[in-house]
């Protein structure tokens, strides 16, 4: 099983922070986890810990958020990750199934790992963690 040590879950859906707490437990991942209602949050989160060990191993981020989106955290992300002390994998988490998402999704072909739709599953998190 892949250790992944920090966890971030960027997404504005209370339930699904609910729904990832059980899944992260029923699938016995043992993790620091924190929950961000929106991208902005994280990218501060990652820029106010660039230079230390204190930024995530693993993002899962939702692309439809208020105040700031998945595709403008990527942007963001896309700006600080060479800056930082380890290699963040980032994976999409979206209930879009819309083909310009899954286009769009392309042009970040070096931040993320894959997109998943939702919900996700136990079976979408064995990919992810094993």
């Amino acid at each position: 099983m892949k250790k992944f040590n920090t966890i971030f879950v960027v997404d504005d859906d209370l339930v699904y922070h609910f729904i990832m707490k059980k899944l992260f437990s029923k699938c016995n991942i043992n993790a620091n986890t924190s929950y961000f209602f929106n991208g902005l949050e994280a990218i501060h989160n990652i820029k106010n810990n660039a230079q230390t060990d204190n930024v995530p191993d693993l993002i899962l981020l939702d692309i439809n958020m208020p105040v700031c989106d998945g595709w403008q955290f990527l942007e963001e992300f896309r700006k600080l990750k060479q800056n930082l002390n380890k290699e963040i994998t980032v994976y999409l988490v979206s209930s879009s199934n819309d083909i310009s998402d899954l286009n769009k999704s392309k042009q970040y072909e070096e931040e993320i790992k894959k997109y998943f739709y939702k919900p996700m599953t136990q079976e979408d998190f064995e990919t992810i963690f094993t």
